[in-house]
């Protein structure tokens, strides 16, 4: 069956149910990139970087699924890394496709629902609204926050990284949690958990500041990395699209150490 990338995002949009989702301005969800030629292969990486096109080309791809777009910069000139960047993908005929918050936010191919099933835990309702829309999950449990740290940390070194926690983790049961993955920590997402009753906040990254505020509002955050968190969307995706249109597809591992 030959399919053109054009097909592939459009699938994916209906998917992600792209049209009308809130996100930033630099995003850009949707098909970024054109190729002229059928997809005979699909890539999944978190960021559209060189290394995650080089990659995509040693595995045969012309068709590249990302989380973090070309374009988080703005307008800029096509000059330097930006040039080279357009040149490959030119080169090597290589469509790319981007889905930030529609990918975070989806109920069975998101980051977050993805993320807290890694973790053996339930989502039972929303979390971290951006613009009135739902991005992140939380639920319900009995777990002593420390192994939730445990296995974050061990998820985290599978993609090059290390998960850490705010002060207050050891000792501490988790009862109500929450996950935003990426840079879910910000002083909008601990007021929140503090007003839900949130004890355990799940994240990628946050600022320094996070983890002096976290005590104060009686939250634990484990911060178990901005990229490992959000690995999980793009190959449930990418498995999801390869499978209909009868593609192989692979994962372009390219941790940012972040």
């Amino acid at each position: 069956m030959s399919v053109r990338a054009i097909e592939l995002a459009q699938r994916i949009d209906r998917l992600l149910s792209v049209d009308g989702h809130p996100d930033y301005p630099t995003a850009l969800n949707g098909l970024q990139v054109d190729s002229r030629n059928p997809v005979r292969a699909i890539a999944a990486a978190v960021d559209a970087s060189q290394r995650s096109m080089l990659g995509a080309v040693d595995v045969g791809a012309n068709f590249l699924i990302v989380h973090h777009g070309l374009f988080w910069s703005g307008v800029q000139p096509l000059i330097g890394n930006a040039y080279q960047r357009l040149r490959y993908l030119f080169e090597h005929d290589i469509a790319v496709y981007a889905s930030h918050l529609p990918l975070d936010a989806h109920p069975e191919f998101g980051n977050n629902a993805l993320l807290a099933r890694e973790f053996g835990l339930s989502p039972s309702r929303p979390f971290a609204r951006f613009q009135g829309v739902p991005i992140g999950v939380a639920g319900d449990t009995d777990t002593p926050t420390d192994a939730l740290l445990s296995l974050a940390d061990a998820f985290a070194r599978r993609h090059g990284g290390r998960a850490r926690s705010s002060a207050m983790s050891q000792g501490h049961r988790t009862r109500r949690w929450a996950i935003c993955t990426g840079a879910g920590a910000s002083s909008d997402t601990l007021r929140e958990a503090e007003a839900a009753g949130v004890d355990t906040l799940i994240t990628g990254e946050g600022p320094h500041h996070t983890t002096v505020e976290a005590p104060e509002r009686g939250v634990v955050v484990i911060y178990a990395g901005h990229y490992a968190t959000e690995t999980l969307g793009v190959m449930a995706v990418a498995e999801r699209i390869a499978g209909e249109a009868g593609v192989p597809w692979s994962f372009v591992d390219a941790p940012t150490g972040s």
